[in-house]
């Protein structure tokens, strides 16, 4: 059974301005008999504004006054004279004529700036087809030649926080780096248990023996000096 928008609301105006029962006010708003009693004794819903359901279109007034005639009579929520359209199946995104010239280089710019993304997402980003992602990923494109880089939020072609969230799906789907295999290439700090083992040598080398020199010798110096002079 299809029940109003905003139940409460509807139900502290029906408390309020008829005589409905609180089971026929409980079955409409999709509530608790209780808690419509409560709604009543001004212990609940408090801070909330009666909407008129009549006024919103979603209760009829002959379905009213049929109710509070019969006590045993369950109103039922009024057909919406609106007829909402069918929601269209998202197409492929649109650009403007003045921007699609920039589309060769925003791909540029993905492909080499984010070489994880998908064609699929370039295509949401920058609406283009997979054909035109693949002649510029191989360089066979008309315009390869001239083509440069180009940020494609900056060209105004989709905005940061989609482009984020699409590289945040790559990096996700992006497969993990294999771990490097020991001793290959890497260079690794010694463990604790390697240089906690290293033996150093503590013992003191033997003190060398200074050569003795006498009085004497010192003297006998000076005495070749002093004959050397007056020779």
């Amino acid at each position: 059974m299809a029940t109003p928008l905003m139940p409460k609301a509807t139900a502290v105006w029906l408390v309020d301005n008829t005589s409905l029962t609180f089971d026929q006010i409980a079955t409409f708003c999709a509530l608790h008999p209780l808690e419509v009693r409560a709604i009543a004794d001004g212990e609940s819903a408090q801070g909330i504004k009666g909407m008129d359901p009549i006024t919103g279109g979603q209760l009829s007034r002959d379905e009213l006054e049929a109710a509070q005639e019969n006590p045993h009579h369950k109103l039922k929520v009024a057909v919406s004279k609106v007829i909402v359209p069918p929601l269209k199946k998202k197409g492929p995104r649109y650009t403007p004529l003045s921007k699609r010239q920039d589309r060769p280089n925003a791909i540029l710019w993905l492909v080499r700036s984010h070489p994880e993304l998908k064609d699929a997402q370039i295509i949401r980003l920058v609406g283009t087809t997979k054909t035109t992602i693949g002649a510029i990923k191989e360089r066979t494109h008309w315009n390869s030649a001239n083509l440069q880089p180009m940020d494609p939020v900056t060209l105004g072609l989709c905005t940061q926080i989609a482009l984020d969230a699409e590289v945040t799906k790559a990096a996700k789907w992006a497969p993990a780096k294999p771990e490097p295999v020991e001793g290959e290439g890497v260079d690794t700090i010694q463990s604790a248990e390697e240089t906690q083992n290293y033996n150093i040598d503590t013992t003191r080398p033997a003190p060398v023996e200074e050569e003795k020199i006498s009085a004497d010798d010192v003297f006998a110096n000076f005495q070749k000096k002093d004959d050397s002079e007056e020779s």
